[in-house]
């Protein structure tokens, strides 16, 4: 708040809701009066013009009656207001007003000239009545600040270009006429018809205003009011001083000041402040009651100097500079010493107040929330007649859509309420945020929408998430409390598989023991089974649009169920549906008891292989964008140098620095695509490695019978993350979750909770410790360890071994000490190793990535003499097969050790 304000002298507000610009303020003595007092021509663009002469009784006074001279709707959008001699045969002042499509002179006398510049760069000169000529203007593209200098006889504008150009006007009249854009070359040849430019300066910035102030005859200036400077030239325009100012303008005013040889200018900003300038010294500051876009000084009713602003809602206020000093004094204050403990005493008793509303109602109201909108999501059970997948990238011809349905129903008025509807990726949504209106309470509103899959992989999940957003307004507050409700979805497995026969092979099997009878697989899946007439189907084939097979197998004298596919992570969603219908059919036949089990060998190993191959692509990333690096760099540094050669008067040879260039730009845009595509690479091998999360989660929950709460820990923990990014990956994120419950609730003595983690999370040199925290936590879990997270759960746990599990050393002198058969342990350890026995192993097999391939080759066009960096000499080290490891036909990773597993109580199953 500045100390110094522009005292009020005469104010008012013109109209309702009208908009006004710089153009729309102008005084003058427009009625010709005597005395010579000026009055105040408004004009705005709803087209209603207005002239005052303020008469305040008393300072601060706003407008009487009697101030307003004129007020009438012209019906036209006024942009522009001067008074000048606009008619000839008479020396009275006139108005001239502008609108839109014409230009319209009021009840004025003169021989002035009007110059108009329209919207696409025409300049219309008018001479009283007549119409004399029109100019375009060269290179124009939008209009710009127009103002006329009577010394030079010139037109001085600001081009799109950025830069001040001065027009003669005696060259405008000479040249072609507006009707004739086109020049003849008859007119090319000619002296005087082409329209040239007496001077041009560039100023870097759109300009907001231009104006020229005259000292006398023989000097003049012409001021330029930029968007960040001010700038002050000399008539031929060479620059005379600039001010570099530190807010944003909104309009300007220079007028010759007292003394003479110096320039006066008002300067307001948006800041509502306006500031007054001499050359460049600031000399005043004072603080306006809005944000002027048109200022003018004047002398109204012998008040001279005074200050007349105009916003744009149309807020015209005269003022002139003074100061209102303060008169607040601030209170003494009462001294008083303070009783600590009467203090103590009632932070206990508001404690217990908090805790006890905590306790009772909870930190949000639920159910006051959920009765103020209600959400409920219903997907079709059928196909749309029509699919509505677009750009999709799956290989069978015809992908399917089914359409979800969100309905909200409101209880009160709400505001702001907006849905977002998101599915796990490669799903896709035809469209995913809406927006609506509860203005009245008891209103409902669908949106619809279909889903559909995308991309050729396997989702990680089938559920998706309905999220609105909304604001209740209250007494207190009427914008609203925000608050946020969700819904899920569960959209149907048929939308990403189809059926298939069944296979009798496969590499990868789950069982899954349950304590009732085994069911028909026809009623759990209806739709995927083509024994229509057997009642007792028990085998199901399951084709997932990505490519991938899953064969179901249901035991016809045991109670359990089989899974097997070629690749483990697609067992994830048939487990999860077979548990989820098992469930709903026992909850319809009333049975209360039914459960599930899993008694088979943890599959740890197949586990692992995804997180390696995660964390390949991720380095492989890594280096990717290291290499694209050090080729930016060096693309740059050839640029430089032939950038130098080109500049030099005497040339000297290229020496091939163009064939350089042109090479390291392919390799950059080469490295670029192989980025790109390792990103996508990634993204997949990130939802693989999620699906097989899932499973290992839920196999984990059935072997040692999980509580909800428990298998919600361990989804927090190796799920924290919905995609990697560069800063957090999921190998270190999961190490430090799983590493902290092995400290805590899983610890096996004091020792280990006296551990310290990591407080900073980077990415680990390999999978080599995740694994075997992985590997410790089931251990754990296997001797009896349960997962909570309540401080008490810190204390030994009672070791509980299950038939047939063996332990695993947990430090590396335990190792040493322990003598076993390394065939029972629960699985190995491994590390990714180089296969330098194989001359014959390729690029290709590194990172089985044929762009990645190109752009390794195309790395050798650099000679290693040009190396501008320790990089460039450890490329050729990067290069060698040996140094990363061999891949298989199969997309695994190979490795010298044998795969090794835990038993758990398993007996022989007959199929």
């Amino acid at each position: 708040m500045s100390l110094f304000k522009a005292r009020n002298w005469w104010s008012t507000i013109l109209g309702e809701k009208e908009e006004f610009d710089h153009g729309c303020l102008c005084l003058a003595n427009v009625d010709n009066s005597g005395n010579g007092q000026d009055k105040i021509i408004v004009g705005s663009f709803m087209g209603y013009l207005r002239i005052f002469s303020p008469h305040p009784t008393k300072t601060g006074d706003g407008a009487q009656a009697a101030d307003m001279l004129l007020e009438v709707d012209l019906r036209d959008p006024v942009l522009q207001v001067e008074v000048g001699k606009f008619v000839s045969g008479t020396e009275m002042l006139h108005l001239a007003v502008l609108h839109s499509r014409k230009l319209c002179v009021y009840s004025v006398s003169g021989r002035d000239l009007i110059c108009i510049q329209s919207i696409d760069g025409m300049l219309m000169v008018f001479e009283q009545e007549s119409y004399a000529f029109g100019r375009f203007l060269p290179s124009f593209l939008l209009p710009g600040p127009l103002a006329y200098s009577s010394r030079t006889d010139s037109f001085i504008t600001v081009s799109s270009c950025r830069q001040v150009e001065s027009y003669k006007y005696q060259v405008l009249a000479f040249a072609t006429d507006a009707d004739k854009r086109q020049e003849t070359d008859q007119q090319k040849l000619g002296s005087g018809k082409r329209l040239v430019v007496d001077w041009t300066l560039n100023i870097g910035e759109q300009a907001l205003d231009i104006c020229i102030v005259s000292f006398n005859q023989s000097a003049s200036s012409v001021f330029v009011l930029g968007e960040r400077n001010f700038f002050c030239l000399k008539d031929n325009g060479q620059i005379r001083f600039m001010k570099k100012l530190d807010w944003s303008p909104s309009c300007f005013l220079p007028y010759c000041s007292v003394s003479e040889g110096t320039i006066n200018t008002l300067i307001g900003n948006h800041n509502s402040i306006l500031h007054i300038y001499q050359d460049v010294t600031l000399k005043w500051a004072t603080q306006l009651p809005h944000i002027p876009v048109a200022v003018r000084v004047g002398c109204l009713h012998d008040l001279k100097g005074v200050i007349v602003t105009l916003s744009d809602d149309g807020h015209l206020q005269c003022s002139y500079l003074g100061t209102d000093p303060s008169l607040f004094q601030a209170p003494n204050v009462e001294s008083r010493e303070l009783n600590y403990d009467e203090l103590d005493v009632e932070m206990k008793e508001l404690q217990k107040i908090i805790k006890d509303v905590n306790k009772s109602q909870g930190v949000w109201p639920v159910t006051e929330r959920e009765d103020d909108l209600s959400v409920s999501v219903v997907v079709s059970p059928n196909f749309d007649s029509v699919s509505q997948a677009t750009d999709v990238e799956v290989g069978t011809d015809l992908v399917p859509s089914v359409t979800v349905k969100v309905t909200l129903q409101n209880r009160v008025v709400l505001q702001k309420v907006k849905l977002s509807v998101c599915v796990q990726p490669p799903l896709e949504l035809t469209c995913d945020q809406f927006t609506f209106e509860f203005m009245t309470p008891d209103l409902t509103r669908t949106a619809s929408f279909s889903a559909y899959l995308k991309r050729s992989y396997t989702p990680s999940e089938l559920e998706g998430k309905a999220v609105v957003s909304y604001s209740r307004p209250t007494d207190r507050n009427p914008d609203g409390i925000p608050r946020v409700i969700q819904c899920k979805f569960r959209l149907p497995l048929k939308l990403i598989c189809l059926p298939c026969q069944p296979s009798k092979t496969a590499s990868h099997k789950v069982t899954i023991d349950t304590n009732k009878s085994p069911v028909s697989l026809l009623g759990l899946f209806p739709g995927f089974a083509s024994q229509s007439d057997d009642d007792q189907v028990n085998v199901m084939g399951f084709h997932f649009l990505g490519g991938s097979q899953v064969t179901l197998l249901a035991s016809k004298t045991s109670q359990r169920y089989r899974i097997q596919s070629e690749q483990f992570e697609d067992l994830w969603l048939i487990t999860s549906e077979l548990i989820l219908r098992l469930q709903e059919y026992f909850e319809k036949q009333g049975v209360k008891d039914f459960a599930c089990s899993f008694s088979g060998s943890m599959p740890l190993q197949e586990y692992f292989e995804l997180i390696d191959r995660h964390f390949e692509l991720r380095m492989n990333g890594e280096k990717l964008k290291e290499l694209l690096s050090e080729r930016a760099v060096q693309f740059r540094a050839i640029q430089r140098r032939l950038l130098t050669r080109f500049k030099d008067k005497t040339p000297a040879p290229l020496q091939h620095l163009d064939t350089l260039l042109d090479g390291t730009y392919k390799q950059v845009i080469a490295l670029a695509d192989a980025v790109e595509e390792n990103q996508g690479s990634l993204f997949q091998s990130f939802t693989r490695l999620k699906s097989a999360t899932h499973l290992v989660i839920l196999l984990i929950g059935l072997w040692q019978k999980l509580s909800a709460d428990q298998i919600a820990i361990l989804e927090a923990a190796f799920l924290p993350l919905q995609e990697d990014t560069q800063e957090l990956g999921w190998e270190e994120t999961v190490d430090a979750a799983i590493s902290h419950l092995l400290k805590t609730c899983l610890s096996k003595s004091s020792k280990e909770q006296a551990l310290n983690l990591n407080s900073q999370l980077s990415i680990p040199k390999d999978t080599s410790q995740l694994k075997k925290h992985i590997t410790l936590l089931c251990d754990r879990l296997a001797k009896g360890g349960r997962l909570c997270l309540s401080t008490d759960a810190a204390a030994p746990q009672t070791m509980i071994m299950p038939g047939g599990c063996t332990t695993i050393p947990e430090s590396d002198l335990e190792e040493r000490s322990v003598e076993q058969d390394p065939t029972e342990q629960f699985t190995n350890h491994r590390h990714l190793t180089a296969d330098t026995s194989r001359p014959d192993l390729r690029p290709e097999d590194c990172f089985g990535n044929p762009q990645l391939t190109r752009a390794l080759h195309s790395l050798r066009l650099v000679p290693s003499s040009l190396a501008t960096s320790p990089q460039e000499a450890a490329w050729d080290t990067f290069l060698t097969p040996a140094a990363l490891p061999r891949r298989s036909t199969s997309g695994n990773l190979q490795t010298p050790c044998s795969p090794k597993s835990l038993p758990h109580l398993g007996v022989p199953e007959p199929w």
